[in-house]
């Protein structure tokens, strides 16, 4: 497979998938994934299953690479038609009640439901959870392929989602740049003059009118954006060329934002203040800005 193929994934997505350990265990298990600097797994599984844990850690660790991850186990146990109950136990639980009852001088008695939910009361349950969590790490694991598998579709959908409008994003920031490459001559011609103007003003017979023009031309030079210009098409490129690469450019394509923000700024230092086509490339830069805020808001959620 080329690069090409690899498609960009959002760090959103989630995914639930149900099996059966056994006949009286079932179990659900679901992947939940927002947007983070680097991959973070919250696990929230039950007692009693550290292998599980362990075992779907080392998974999700070499399948994801970036976003935190909320891992949830939910197990189902069913009971036997036969189920039995301890005895002893319920009637120390009855008995218990009953006194706190008569040490408070409250009235009623105690609620059998409620008792046999207490732990450890249906004695089917208990051995079947000593049983049936022996074979629930091989279950579980079975499924989490699969798993993946669909967060990865759903992040993937929305990767091609983001990706899109970045696309599209980005043809508007070239629109824009373009633009302010063909002011830019008139604007350098315009500075240029407004410099001169003010020389003049400011001098006398004793200096040399020819070597005071030459220095406004340099400052004019310095001020052209030329260079802004042709770096903010570069990183453009860049930018669309990783996106039709694929795979891990979250940070790449963040990085290159931060760049292009540099290069807006530095135009807009320049053209502050020249009337005219200044003004108007001036609107061009902060038009550039809007665009690369608004990529850089959707490429953080980008793995």
């Amino acid at each position: 497979m080329s690069d090409a193929a690899q498609p960009v994934y959002s760090m959103t997505g989630f995914a639930r998938i149900a099996g059966r350990a056994s006949e009286t265990l079932g179990f659900s298990l679901s992947l939940k994934s927002v947007n983070h600097r680097f991959l973070d797994l919250h696990m929230r599984l039950p007692s009693g299953t550290e292998a599980v844990e362990m075992q779907l850690r080392r998974i999700l660790k070499e399948k994801l690479k970036r976003g935190h991850v909320e891992v949830t186990l939910n197990l189902e146990r069913s009971q036997k038609a036969d189920a039995g109950y301890d005895h002893a136990l319920v009637a120390a639980y009855v008995e218990a009640f009953r006194a706190a009852a008569a040490e408070h001088g409250l009235q009623g008695e105690p609620d059998l439901n409620s008792v046999f939910r207490l732990p450890g009361v249906l004695m089917a349950e208990a051995r079947s959870s000593e049983e049936d969590l022996r074979g629930l790490e091989e279950a579980v694991l079975r499924e989490v392929d699969a798993l993946v598998d669909a967060l990865n579709a759903m992040r993937a959908q929305e990767g091609a989602a983001l990706a899109e409008e970045m696309r599209a994003g980005m043809q508007r920031l070239r629109g824009v740049v373009d633009e302010a490459a063909l002011l830019r001559e008139k604007v350098q011609q315009a500075y240029f003059d407004r410099l001169t103007q003010r020389m003049k003003t400011m001098i006398d017979g004793g200096f040399e009118q020819d070597r005071i023009l030459q220095e406004a031309a340099l400052i004019a030079e310095r001020s052209d954006v030329e260079e802004e210009v042709t770096r903010l098409r570069t990183h453009i490129d860049h930018f669309t060329g990783l996106l039709d690469q694929g795979g891990e450019v979250g940070k790449k394509l963040d990085f290159l934002l931060q760049e292009m923000n540099r290069e807006a700024n530095t135009l807009l230092s320049k053209t502050s203040g020249v009337a005219g086509n200044g003004t108007r490339i001036t609107e061009a830069g902060l038009g550039m800005k809007s665009e690369i805020e608004k990529a850089r808001e959707q490429v953080q959620n980008l793995e």
